[in-house]
Parts: structure tokens; sequence; C-alpha cells
């Protein structure tokens, strides 16, 4: 990215990197470029004897019929003078300046440019706004985003056609220009103790909004909901008279993705499979769900069965930057190895949310875009001074069921608020939230160009789709496996990765256990040895034939789970390959190899395929209770509600032979 006025070096067109000379906050800091400067064509008129550049659509000498006025202001061709608030005629285009506080007011902003979309009338430039705790990484944001950068020094010496802010804090006032206010959240329903007017929500406190003297800080005030401008009006008929309904970019975005082949392909991209995806929502702050409940991602990835459910973290940006990306993957990493998925804090968060089936949220208002989607929520905040009374999220938590503080519950409780959400139920909690529904985007566009005094572009203004989202970096490599036999013969199996299961309380123990673990999985080639050596089934998965190089030797499955069991001597083990989710090949100690065919789970929707891990282990379980008779024929596995048939016979010459 290029800084305005930075000098380029010569021969190249490349702006240098440059640290500047900036306060101990790096405001001023440059960004380093990401591709050449283009040349300039130059223009006849010379200056001072010298021949001058043409900036982009300079209008010296361009055929294009509008000449320079000979004030130093160019005509804009419709009869109108430039203004002189970044609408100049000095051969540079109209300037709309982002002014981003933190990353999250960054976030807010990059929302809106499908408003500029294909308007190659105007250069957009990013700012960052001093004065916050969370600002150094907002930079960084802007440079991920891609946006050209204005040190503050430079962005407050000029001016702007348009300068876009989210939230009314910092310095905004001496960016010159008209000025837009973007809310920073949704539903202005948290005080910040300490800043600003007591009781006042943030976003919407007088002590931002105004100036000191009195007199109003933006040209535009844009809010989601006619109530926020009737919130407004208290504060005076000058306020709300600049106040307008634009609805908001995020929900657009949540919108535009909220459709059933949207959502299954984020769901397969984050390996979702059938499980229910349960997203929790932390925002930031002495009173957010990560400080008051550390270990609750892990004490859910404990409790939750594995093959039942996945778990996505959602953190707000400041807690990120407060903590730091090491210290957080540290802190949560207990919860990352059981398959924690911590998305992105731009975008990829959102796209979490939308395949999610359940989310369980603290006051922050990440929560309001889920709920106009109609997910199901729970609540998990304890009170405090921060959540105003009243506001839409203290009125949304006092209407969705509750996460209590105690692990050992957590199931029943996520159980009963799937089964219990009525369609329709949580949407309704919103109307007093969003308004403009699929029509946000063409508001915000018409309220923008008129301030800056231009025709929008032709082409209709639409959210760019949610980007897919990652899947968790890492899956359990050794799970505690608990069975249970039906009286009819359905082996019930349930999985918890075996890093977070305690280990069994001694005889005569006060509290009572959970039922005992059956036995230890783990995946052989991914497993430590201290899980390995203590595993009573031990697997892997084939990785299918490939080009042998050399002398390399094609291990196949019936000589794996031989060598496998001899380098494991002791106990009634089981060496198990999965050729694929309905195929797996296996052994005991004193057995022959075995063929498993598993046979899917039909649902409505389709067909729903096991991890064939998960069923080894019933699969184990059935040889053990045959002791040393012969393996059961035919076998049914039970994974939550699901049935998988197996049928188990003895392996063939070539299933033997199988590549691993």
């Amino acid at each position: 990215m290029h800084s305005a006025g930075t000098p380029t070096a010569p021969g190249t067109g490349v702006t240098p990197r440059s640290r500047g000379h900036s306060d101990r906050h790096g405001y001023d800091r440059l960004a380093a470029p990401d591709r050449p400067a283009r040349r300039a064509p130059i223009c006849a008129n010379a200056i001072h004897g010298r021949p001058r550049p043409i900036a982009w659509r300079d209008t010296c000498a361009t055929g294009d019929g509008r000449r320079a006025t000979g004030d130093g202001r160019r005509a804009t061709g419709d009869g109108r003078r430039a203004t002189g608030d970044g609408r100049r005629a000095t051969g540079e285009p109209p300037a709309v300046l982002f002014a981003a506080r933190s990353q999250n007011a960054l976030h807010r902003l990059l929302d809106t440019l499908p408003v500029f979309a294909g308007d190659d009338r105007l250069r957009r430039w990013f700012t960052l706004v001093p004065g916050s705790d969370f600002s150094l990484d907002a930079l960084d944001a802007i440079e991920r985003a891609g946006g050209r950068t204005l040190p503050w020094s430079r962005a407050t010496a000029r001016s702007f056609a348009l300068v876009l802010a989210a939230g009314p804090k910092g310095d905004l006032q001496a960016l010159r220009g008209p000025r837009v206010l973007l809310p920073h959240g949704a539903g202005f329903s948290k005080s910040i103790p300490g800043e600003g007017t007591d009781d006042s929500a943030s976003g919407l406190d007088p002590a931002h909004l105004l100036l000191p003297d009195g007199t109003l800080l933006a040209d535009l005030y844009a809010f989601a909901h006619p109530g926020q401008v009737s919130r407004l009006a208290a504060l005076g008929p000058a306020v709300a008279a600049r106040a307008k309904v634009v609805g908001d970019p995020l929900l657009e975005r949540f919108l535009d993705a909220d459709s059933t082949d949207r959502r299954h392909r984020y769901r397969a991209a984050l390996r979702t499979g059938s499980r229910r995806l349960i997203v929790l929502l932390s925002t930031w702050g002495p009173e957010s769900l990560l400080r008051r409940r550390p270990s609750l991602p892990a004490d859910l990835a404990a409790v939750l069965p594995h093959d039942e459910y996945q778990l996505a973290l959602v953190v707000h940006p400041n807690e990120r930057v407060r903590l730091g990306t090491r210290d957080l993957e540290e802190h949560l990493e207990p919860a990352r190895r059981a398959g924690l998925i911590l998305p992105a804090a731009y975008e990829e968060w959102a796209s979490v949310a939308v395949a999610a089936d359940l989310l369980v949220s603290d006051h922050g208002s990440a929560a309001l875009y889920a709920a106009a989607l109609d997910r199901p929520l729970l609540a998990a905040y304890d009170g405090g001074a921060e959540l105003l009374p009243g506001s839409p999220m203290a009125t949304l938590l006092d209407r969705v069921p509750r996460l209590g503080t105690d692990p050992a519950a957590a199931p029943r409780t996520v159980a009963e608020a799937l089964r219990g959400h009525r369609p329709g139920s949580v949407r309704p909690l919103t109307d007093t939230v969003f308004a403009e529904h699929g029509n946000g985007l063409e508001r915000l566009r018409e309220e923008l160009y008129a301030l800056l005094g231009l025709e929008p572009p032709a082409l209709p203004a639409g959210p760019r789709p949610l980007p897919d989202p990652a899947p968790a970096p890492t899956a359990p490599s050794a799970f505690a496996v608990r069975v249970r036999h039906d009286a009819d013969g359905v082996i019930h199996v349930t999985r918890h990765p075996a890093h977070l299961v305690p280990p069994p309380r001694p005889a005569g123990h006060l509290t009572s256990s959970p039922q005992p673990v059956h036995h230890l999985a783990a995946e052989t080639d991914r497993a430590g040895a201290r899980d390995t050596q203590g595993a009573a089934l031990l697997h892997r998965r084939a990785d299918g034939p490939g080009p042998a190089h050399g002398d390399a030797i094609v291990r196949t499955a019936d000589a794996w789970t031989r060598r496998t069991l001899a380098e494991h001597p002791g106990g009634r083990r089981t060496a198990a390959v999965a050729v694929s989710a309905t195929h797996c090949l296996l052994r005991t100690r004193t057995g022959p190899l075995l063929s498993a065919r598993i046979e899917p789970c039909p649902v409505p929707e389709g067909l729903v395929y096991a991890d064939p891990a998960a069923v080894l282990s019933a699969v184990h379980a059935a040889l053990l209770a045959a002791g040393d008779g012969p393996a059961p024929e035919t076998l049914v596995c039970a994974i939550g509600d699901r049935r998988f048939p197996v049928r188990l016979s003895p392996a063939t010459p070539d299933e033997a032979d199988l590549p691993v």
C-alpha cells in the first residue's frame, strides 16, 4: 500500500518502505508498498518550465470536453465547480477517507465498500484515528485489507469529499470534509464504565456525538433502525435532522448468506458433517464470556460428545489485541486440541455464525445478527454494569434459555435448547434493531452520494459474499470411548477427546463418576506414545495407493495390523485401518483379518456417513464381548440418535493386500 506524498525510489516507481518518525503509538507509520506505482502521463502545461505529470483522470488536455477553470479548481463537467472539500481541481479525483480507531471499526467500514463498487471517480484512503488501546492492530488490519493508508498527520492536513467513521470516539473533528458516523455495533446495548456519560449507550453518548461547544460532529448519523433515531432525537432536533435510517451493511451480508446451499457450503468447509455446530460468542472487556468463563470452551469440549457436536469460539477483535495471538492460542490450547474452531475476526466469524446450529452469547451485539437469522441462542452473561436494562441485548438475553455454570449440565441444556427451538421465535427479538432488510446498501449509497454531490453508479449495490471458513487446524488423535450395549444388541458409542477426560476416581470418592471409559482409541500416526501405549484400539486412515519411489515398501492392511499389534504387546487390542467411510479392515491379537462394511444412516435430507473410527470402537467392543467365540456377522453402532449397520466377514486376499 502507498501513502500519499511518499517519494518513490528513483527509476522504479515503487514507494520505499519507511518507518517514518512517529509518536510512540505509531500513528504515522507508513505502510510498505504492495505494488509499483503507475506512471503518470505528462501534460503539455508546464509548471516553471517543467512538464507537469497528470494525476489520474486529470482534465488537462484530456480531450474530454472539460477545461480547468483557471483558479486551480477543476470544472466538474456539469456546471458545478469543485468545493474545496476534496472534490478539487488539482488533478485528483474526489477522495473518500475511511477513519478507523480499532479493528472492529475498520471491519464495519470495510462492509460499506460495496456502496462505492465500480466507481472509478473516487479514491479510497484509510487512516488510523489515534487514542484507542486497540489501534495498532487496526493498522495491521488495514494493511491486510489492501487499503492505501494516510498517516494521521497528513489526513488532518487535507480535505476529503467524504469521511466515514464507525463510532464517534477519537479526534474526528480534526478531519476536514463531510463526516458520516456509522454504528460500530448493533443495538446500542452497552455502556462502558469510565467512558463518556454514565448510563449512555456507547455510540449514542452525547459526550461523543456533539463537540464540546454543542455543535454537531457529523453531517450524517447513519442508523440501522428508526428506534435508534428516536433515541438520538433526545439530544435535540438538529441532531435528529441529520440522522438517517440506512440499515446495517453487516446484516446484509448475513441475510445474503442465509440460504440452505450456502450454509451447507460453509459447514462442508468446516467439516461439520452431521454434527451440531455450537458457536460461542465473546465480546471484550471484564464482563465478557472469555474473561468470566475462560475454561468454557474446554469444559464444553470435554462434556459434549465429539461425534455429535462441533465447537467454535468467536473472539472480539479488542480481546484478541489485549491477549495477543500467541497468548490467546495458548490459553485455548486444550480446546483447540479437541477441534475448537477459532475463526478470524473479520468476515470468517460471520460465516461460522451462519453455519451454526446454536450460539452461546454474552452481552455482545454479535448475537443479534444470529438472532436475525432465527438461530437458537443460549445466554451466558452473568450480569454487570455494562448491559443497559431494556436494551435490545438485555431483552434478547432475558427471552432465551440460559447456560448455567455447571459443565456437567451443559449437554442436557444444549440438547433442550436445540429441541425446544420454535422456528420464528427468535427473529422478532431483533425487530427493534434492524430495518431496511435487503435494502441497506442501496439506502446507504443514496445518502453518501448525496453528500458527495455525485450520481451513484448505475449497477445496484449488493453485499459481498462471506468467505468459506477454514476448518479447525487439528482434530483429536486419541479418544476416551464409552460404550453401552442395548438389550436389542445396539452398541452405543460416545467419544470424548482423551486429553480432556479426567482419570478414574478412586473407590469411595465422594463425587459420583460419569459412565466409566470402556477403552482408549488412538490414531497411531498422529497420537503420542503415551496414548498409543494405553490404547486398546489402534487405528489409522489409509492413505490410498501412491507411487513407490526407489525401494519404498507399500504397506498392506494385513502387514500393518500384524506389525502394530506386535509393537504393542499385552492386552486385548484391536488394530484397524479405515479404508474409506464405509470400509474398514481390522484384527485382534488372536483372530483373523476381518472386513467391516458400514452402511450410512438414511435421513430426510439424504444419507449420513459415520466417522469409521467411531464405528471401529463399536466393533472392538463387540469382539471383546464375543471373547474366544466367533465374531458377530452383523452389529448396529449407535452414535447419538443415528444407527449405522455393520457387516463383518473374513477379509479377502485382495482386501488384505490393500495399501495403507
